[in-house]
């Protein structure tokens, strides 16, 4: 089962990242000001993974393929690591899809 993360970064804002049952991190936050912000942005996720509408397929500079989701007001919520290829990216989409939903969250700030 999948879980979310919340941690403090250097410049002492809130971000998460939501790793899969084998703790491979599949989705991370921008950052936010408040832990309040942070946990309301988790709630997003859970709330928007698993339509297939949210998610905006990219393409980085360098070619690779990657994905953000997006919220019902367009807002990115979440973003992907850079892929191989467009079928890892699409196996990264389902992996948010499968475990966003049901994932505990861990405070780690």
């Amino acid at each position: 089962m999948g879980k979310f993360e919340i941690k403090k970064d250097k410049a002492g804002k809130f971000r998460f990242n939501l790793k899969s049952g084998n703790g491979q991190v599949i989705l991370s936050s921008e950052a936010y000001n408040t832990k309040a912000a942070c946990e309301n942005g988790i709630a997003s996720v859970k709330k928007n993974a698993s339509d297939d509408n949210r998610y905006e397929r990219k393409e980085g500079k360098n070619g690779a393929p990657f994905f953000n989701l997006k919220a019902a007001n367009s807002q990115v919520i979440g973003s992907s690591e850079m892929y191989s290829s467009t079928s890892a990216m699409e196996n990264g989409i389902a992996s948010v899809k499968k475990n966003a939903p049901d994932a505990s969250v861990e405070d780690i700030s």
